[in-house]
Parts: structure tokens; sequence; C-alpha cells
């Protein structure tokens, strides 16, 4: 018998009982189901999480400090060093933060795969004006290759000459804008006391409003021409001989390997800094939530196994009922080979049937779910689609289906490949 004749066949003795194999295929449905639900669950809020760690930071680069100087609770000061800056205190009690100086940057700099190092320097802004309305209080950081969400407008340019801010949504009416579209283009002013106490005053353009996200700090973006001005205008006053110092510094690196970046980060801690990634920040989240993810999936499975015993059942009644039949085939020349292939293309077709209906249902229901809470209860936080699914982990859902389907075949194939033709054809 052909491949082809083979899977007409199967397909047809599918549904020779109608309702044994619908029970089948639905116990097969509620396994495929979950199994799809879960994935879209997995990759809505992966995705969700990657876009708000795009928004925070570059995946290519450390936040470099020196190391905290404090050995422990109860360890007492630190001796003096005159060629050290400390920064304001923070913090666990005895715990100092050592600032950052022209030469660290060097040395980090040097260590191999870091292809460059900008400092990050502790900008004390006071507030945020536009059109001479009311003040706000105003938090910024340094762009550092994050991608914010954006709700209006366009992503700072980091090569332009010209200052350049984001604002997080929240600040769109505060200031005096109607939405976040009059925002976009308009230029507002930047507080910032300098070393004598004296206000100064920098003026930016916004250049984009930035979606509510999980993981926004509330604070706003500035591009390096900006993050310069302030800077400048923050050392106003500041005696000529006093070095530069900074809190930190944002080593980038080429995309490597995870050794290659474990490799980096030994170097750095050897010289005394603690280099961290946004995967060493967040990497906790994630663990808590693949691991939840992974239990959902294990209940599917464990559901498809069950299912998998209703395709045994149903395959050996098959065989059973059509012992007669699997013996004159058998005396007619079909091979033992052919008669394993009929019954496994069976139960392959049952698994394919029960992944498809299944799937297709968990896709329908979970995208008109995830629509319903993004305009509901999930509208807060833009850009969550909390299930989400893309092609690739369905088919291994469904592959996966079939396969356990087509095990859960063999041995009833195995008993009806080995049928004697004569006993069969005298079976009762």
């Amino acid at each position: 018998m052909k491949p082809l004749e083979t899977l007409k066949t199967a397909i047809t003795n599918s549904f020779r009982s109608k309702l044994r194999t619908t029970l089948t295929v639905l116990a097969i449905f509620v396994g495929a189901f979950t199994l799809t639900i879960t994935n879209g669950l997995g990759t809505g809020i992966s995705n969700y999480i990657d876009s708000q760690v795009a928004a925070v930071g570059a995946s290519n680069a450390f936040t470099v400090t020196r190391a905290d100087t404090g050995s422990g609770l109860g360890s007492g000061p630190q001796k003096y060093d005159p060629n050290t800056r400390v920064l304001a205190g923070g913090g666990r009690p005895g715990s100092t933060q050592v600032a950052l100086t022209q030469a660290d940057l060097d040395k980090i700099g040097a260590v191999p795969g870091i292809t460059g190092v900008s400092p990050v320097t502790r900008l004390n802004t006071a507030y945020i004006q536009w059109n001479n309305q009311d003040k706000y209080q105003l938090s910024v950081s340094v762009l550092a290759g994050a991608q914010p969400q954006l709700d209006a407008g366009q992503n700072l340019d980091d090569g332009s000459p010209a200052p350049q801010i984001i604002l997080p949504s929240s600040y769109v009416a505060p200031l005096g804008f109607s939405d976040s579209a009059q925002a976009v283009g308009q230029d507002v002013t930047i507080g910032i006391p300098d070393a004598t106490g004296t206000m100064r005053t920098v003026t930016a353009r916004i250049n984009g409003i930035e979606q509510s996200a999980l993981l926004s700090s509330g604070g706003a973006f500035i591009n390096k021409a900006l993050s310069t001005a302030l800077t400048q205008a923050q050392a106003t006053g500041t005696p000529a001989t006093s070095a530069p110092v900074y809190t930190a510094a944002t080593a980038t690196f080429a995309p490597s390997s995870e050794s290659q970046i474990s490799g980096m980060k030994s170097q750095l801690s050897g010289a005394g800094y603690t280099a961290q990634t946004l995967d060493d920040r967040i990497g906790t989240v994630k663990t808590v939530i693949n691991g939840i993810i992974g239990v959902l999936d294990a209940f599917a499975v464990i559901a498809l196994v069950a299912a998998g015993f209703g395709i045994v059942n149903t395959l050996l009644m098959s065989v059973q009922e059509r012992t007669r039949e699997i013996g004159l085939m058998k005396a007619m020349g079909m091979g033992s080979g052919s008669v394993f292939a009929l019954f496994s293309a069976e139960a392959a077709f049952i698994g394919l049937l029960g992944s498809l209906i299944g799937s297709g249902a968990a896709i329908a229901l979970g995208t008109v779910v995830s629509h319903a809470l993004a305009r509901g209860p999930l509208s807060d936080l833009a850009g969550l689609q909390i299930l989400s699914f893309a092609p690739g982990p369905v088919a291994v859902v469904i592959v996966l289906v079939m396969a356990i389907a087509f095990i859960a075949g063999t041995l009833p194939a195995w008993r009806a490949a080995r049928q004697n033709p004569i006993d069969s054809l005298r079976y009762e």
C-alpha cells in the first residue's frame, strides 16, 4: 500500500466509530488547548518584558561602579585615601560608594571586549517648566542605549548638538499640554542648582513622550547634548582645581557569548569594579515567570499523556473489532510493516485533529481575551498583550501532540501487525 493510500485509509478508519474517536479527540483537545494557552502566556509576557528592558537600557552594556568599600555591618569606617572621592551617603550603614575618575574610565576601557565607556554623572535637577506655567520636580537619566516605548514623537538623537528630552506621559497634563502630540517639539526649561546653590536653567526640546511602562523609573531620558549642558550648569562655581568625578560608567561591548561576558565581569571585578548587565538586574523576574509557565506546561503535558491512554484504548478496540479485516489484508499480501503504518497513521491523524482544534480554539479565545484585558484591567500597561501566539511555538505544540499520539498508537499498531492471518480470519 502506497503512503498516500495508507493515509487516506487511516483517515477513513478514524471515523468508523465516530463517538469513540470524538471523545478521544476531545481529550487531546484539552491538552493542546492548555499547552497553547500557556505558551501564548509565556510569549506575551516575555515580549512585554523584552520591550520594557529595551526601554531601560541596552542589553550589550555594563553599568560599572567601584566595589562597595564597606566590608560588612559593624566593620567600622574605612581609611581615608586622598586619591579617592566618596559620593553622598546611601545604602546600609557603614557602606560607601567611591566615585569614578578619568583614570577609572581609562582602566575600564582597557578591558578586552569593552568597545566604549561613557561616564554617568549624578545630575541633581530641580524642576521642569513649560511656557511659564507651574514647575514640577524632575529626575533625568542618560539614554545609554535604551529604547523607550513612545506614545508620541521620536527617540533621542545622541549625535545631535541640540539638547533633547523624552518625558514620561505622566508629565503631559501637569505641564499644561492638551495631549502627547502637542508636547512633542515644544521647548521646556530645566532648573538645576550649581555648586554655589544658584539655580541655573537649561532649555531642551521635547523629542518624544514615553508610554507608561512596568519598569519605568518615572524620570526623563536625555541625550548627550542635554547631559553635557546640565553637567556644565551644575559644575558652575566648582573650583578649577577640582577633578571631575562620576557616579558610574556605562561600558558597551560587542554582542558576546555568556562565557565572554562572564570573563569581562571577572576582569572588572579583579580590578575593583562591579559590573551588571540588564539581565543581571531583571534575571530573577524572568526566572520566576519561566518557572510558572513551566509548571503550567507540565499540567498540559499530563493532560496529553492522559489523552494518550485514550488513543491506546480507541485503537486497541479498533484492532479487536477489525481482527478479521486485518487477517484478510494480510492474506491478500499486505505486510506487517504496512499494517503497523496504517494504525500508526490513524493515531497520528487523531492527534493532529485534536491539536489543530485545540490550538485553533486557544488562539481564537486567547486573542479575544487578550484584547479585552488590554482595553480593560491592563490598560495602564501600554503595549501589553498578555496572550501572544507566535507561529513557531504553536507549531511545536501541534508536533508534540502528534508525537504523543503516535507513541500511544505504537502498541495497538504493533499488536495489529503481529496478527496471524489464519487466526484472524477465524476470529468471531
